[in-house]
């Protein structure tokens, strides 16, 4: 059975590799981000380089196909090995990068993303300033899932003082990043 899931996993990679089709790269990407809630998938995907691929997408025009990506990291950086690949891959910032996107799936997967994500060594790039005051500005969304999680990233991943910096320079700045659309 084990060999079977490996044989299947590669198939959906290679499929991906091959396609020209817009559609079928988004429904396989879904596909192998489904298949990264499930820890007995790990190993494999680390073996065929889906972290990778993942983190390719994080940088596509394609906004369905970052979307799969960013949710196909979300749910593989739990695991303390993806975990590590993800920051040794320099991933944090294109991740931070998806915190601009329009779709509040992407916002909601790359805000939880940066919290798993976070460890005393990646604290100062997971709660960096310009994140911070990304999480401010969440906390006012209109959607209640996101100022939910932008408050719950506040206050258990920055110090007050963090936050108290990033208000003072929101006063005094634009911020650049627009709130998701619902």
């Amino acid at each position: 059975m084990e060999l079977g899931r490996l044989e299947y996993l590669q198939a959906l990679v290679t499929e991906f590799q091959v396609t020209d089709s817009p559609e079928a790269k988004e429904q396989v990407l879904a596909n192998l981000a489904n298949f990264a809630y499930d820890p007995k998938n790990y190993e494999y995907l680390r073996q065929l380089q889906v972290l990778d691929l993942f983190l390719d997408m994080l940088t596509e025009d394609n906004e369905t196909l970052v979307e799969f990506a960013i949710g196909g990291l979300c749910n593989l950086c739990l695991d303390k090995t993806n975990k590590d690949y993800i920051l040794e891959a320099n991933g944090v910032e294109p991740i931070i990068n998806c915190l601009s996107s329009s779709n509040e799936e992407t916002v909601m997967s790359a805000v939880t993303t940066l919290m798993y994500l976070t460890t005393p060594q990646s604290r100062q790039q997971t709660t960096a300033l310009p994140v911070v005051e990304c999480m401010l500005r969440f906390s006012l969304s209109a959607s209640r899932r996101l100022s939910n999680l932008a408050t719950v990233f506040l206050e258990d991943y920055c110090t007050p003082l963090q936050v108290e910096e990033a208000r003072n320079l929101s006063k005094h700045t634009a911020v650049g990043i627009p709130l998701p659309k619902d």
